[in-house]
């Protein structure tokens, strides 16, 4: 068989069922070869939002979800998406195409180092020089992603794909993933929350990454601790749960509004430093830490664990239960931080004001969904309120670009959760700038029969910088533009458009649309000078504290 061939049977041995991308010259034989496997290769606009569609893939699954795109430009277009899965630790797998390999030691129409190029952005990646090495280098990008979750890249030159190959996929053995804590440092763990005055867990992306939320809660009820999560980990605990003290991810005082300031001890489960830094929660280094994770920590004045648990969180989280013979009651202090929580999004509930309010907004969507519904967030400052305000009930319910925190996320997000869980409702919700930036992907959500709704908070401006700018310098500049017709846009896709004229009119009609399938843009202008009222705000709470 030629090294194409091979190539996607490896595929279908590692259990892949997409392949998002757009096609090109030097990955013809790769795409031809597809025509005849049980793989669905998904035509997208752009390979920006291919790489986003695996990444959203990857952290649904848990496993590598697959992006292709051709040469030069085709692969450079890639590298926004793959440094996203990077740094939010979704499982991906990238595979570009490439000139012969007669070209690739001298100057060549559309030739660059690919592989060079990638390394900073994925855990491993290589070129193939020979068909055979073909099933070898598939299964280590697939075990490496899956393993480490993150990105890995796989270059097959245009030739190599021709060549012919007597190789077969390699026999793939799935071990169980065993964690032998040491009783000692479990006991001492043990001692040291219960002789802690406020201890209080940090909930971070690992939890979901390890399909650990159901131990996770299974320690809060059994000890009685309090939790507090990062914005990749909301819906680790439910949103509703007495235990539950907030979300956070803004650096002001964001980690005080969630009532960390009065903690003494910080229980990290599955935390990573990319989604809220150490030194905003711990910035005179007074607390004192466990570390829940699989991996080591890296090196940082502002986290300096006094135990660690390394390994599988969930068999942590579980062991760790088991040395506990205590059931804490939650501090009063804390009843005022779940109060706050509960009422910054109640008091705008039948808020009036037209544009809407972001928390009104926020409102009507998480009244409109279900507690196993799917939201995907765009970056923008409509993000920050997602993160703060949007109850989470269920693992895995809420996405967002956080680690890398780019524009242009959500529709391809949205379209991927809609093809991988059909069976519930998606809801994208993104600011204009965002959404422009990655707009073309309607026409794919259409032709693919998607069933979702985006929500655009239309500003006219790049919102979350003039937020920064005027925080400041009291002053803006470069953040004004101006949309198009979002409905007619939409219109023109054959997806369904709504400018939304009143606050009254947003919540019946996002649930007509959730109700009715298809692809629907709901135009809602929003008042974005909530923001600096936030920030108001959350000086006030450090002050009362």
């Amino acid at each position: 068989m030629k090294g194409s061939d091979l190539f996607v049977k490896c595929l279908e041995n590692e259990g892949v069922e997409y392949v998002f991308g757009v096609p090109g010259e030097e990955t013809i034989d790769l795409t031809d070869s597809l025509l005849s496997s049980k793989i669905q290769f998904i035509t997208t606009r752009h390979e920006q939002s291919a790489a986003f569609m695996a990444d959203v893939y990857g952290r649904l699954t848990h496993r590598p979800g697959v992006c292709l795109a051709t040469l030069g430009p085709g692969a450079t277009n890639l590298i926004t998406g793959i440094a996203d899965a990077q740094l939010d630790r979704a499982p991906l797998v990238a595979i570009t195409g490439q000139s012969a390999l007669e070209k690739t030691h001298k100057e060549s129409h559309q030739y660059i180092d690919i592989v060079t190029a990638f390394k900073p952005f994925t855990t491993w990646n290589s070129k193939i020089i020979r068909p055979d090495f073909i099933p070898e280098i598939v299964h280590k990008a697939f075990d490496i992603a899956t393993d480490r979750p993150g990105a890995t890249h796989i270059e097959l030159p245009e030739d190599v794909a021709r060549e012919e190959t007597t190789k077969e996929p390699i026999s793939i053995k799935i071990y169980p993933h065993i964690s032998l804590h040491d009783e000692k440092e479990l006991k001492k763990a043990a001692d040291m929350i219960k002789k802690s005055s406020m201890p209080v867990i940090l909930a971070g992306n690992g939890v979901f990454r390890e399909d650990a939320a159901d131990e996770l809660r299974k320690f809060v009820h059994f000890t009685g601790l309090p939790v507090v999560s990062t914005f990749m980990g909301k819906g680790a605990v439910a949103a509703d749960d007495e235990h539950f003290l907030g979300s956070m991810g803004i650096k002001d005082h964001d980690h005080i509004m969630c009532g960390f300031e009065m903690a003494d001890l910080i229980i990290c489960a599955g935390y990573d430093y990319v989604e809220y830094g150490p030194k905003s929660w711990n910035p005179d280094r007074s607390k004192k830490i466990i570390h829940i994770h699989t991996e080591h920590p890296e090196t940082d004045e502002n986290y300096i664990p006094e135990i660690m648990l390394i390994g599988s969180i969930r068999q942590a989280l579980f062991n760790l239960r088991q040395q506990c013979d205590f059931k804490r009651e939650i501090p009063e202090r804390f009843s005022g931080v779940r109060s706050r929580m509960k009422a910054e999004l109640e008091d705008y509930r039948n808020d009036p004001s037209y544009p809407l309010k972001p928390q009104r907004i926020i409102y009507d969507v998480r009244e409109a969904m279900g507690r196993n519904d799917i939201l995907v967030s765009d970056v923008g400052a409509h993000k920050l309120w997602v993160g703060r305000l949007f109850p989470a009930y269920e693992p895995n319910t809420v996405f967002m670009s956080n680690g890398l925190a780019s524009m242009g996320f959500a529709l391809p997000g949205a379209i991927a959760a809609s093809l991988i869980k059909p069976e519930k409702k998606v809801v994208a919700i993104a600011g204009d700038g965002g959404f422009l930036m990655n707009l073309q992907e309607i026409e794919t959500a259409v032709r693919l029969g998607c069933n979702f709704v985006v929500v655009i908070f239309n500003d006219s401006k790049y919102g979350l910088i003039e937020w920064h700018e005027k925080k400041y310098f009291n002053q803006t500049i470069g953040i004004d533009f101006k949309n198009p017709d979002f409905v007619m846009l939409a219109q023109s896709f054959g997806a369904n458009g709504v400018r939304i004229k009143s606050a009254e009119e947003l919540g019946p009609k996002l649930t007509e649309a959730l109700n009715s399938g298809g692809v629907w843009l709901l135009d809602v202008p929003v008042d974005y000078s909530e923001n600096i009222k936030l920030t108001d705000k959350l000086k006030g709470i450090f002050c009362e504290l």
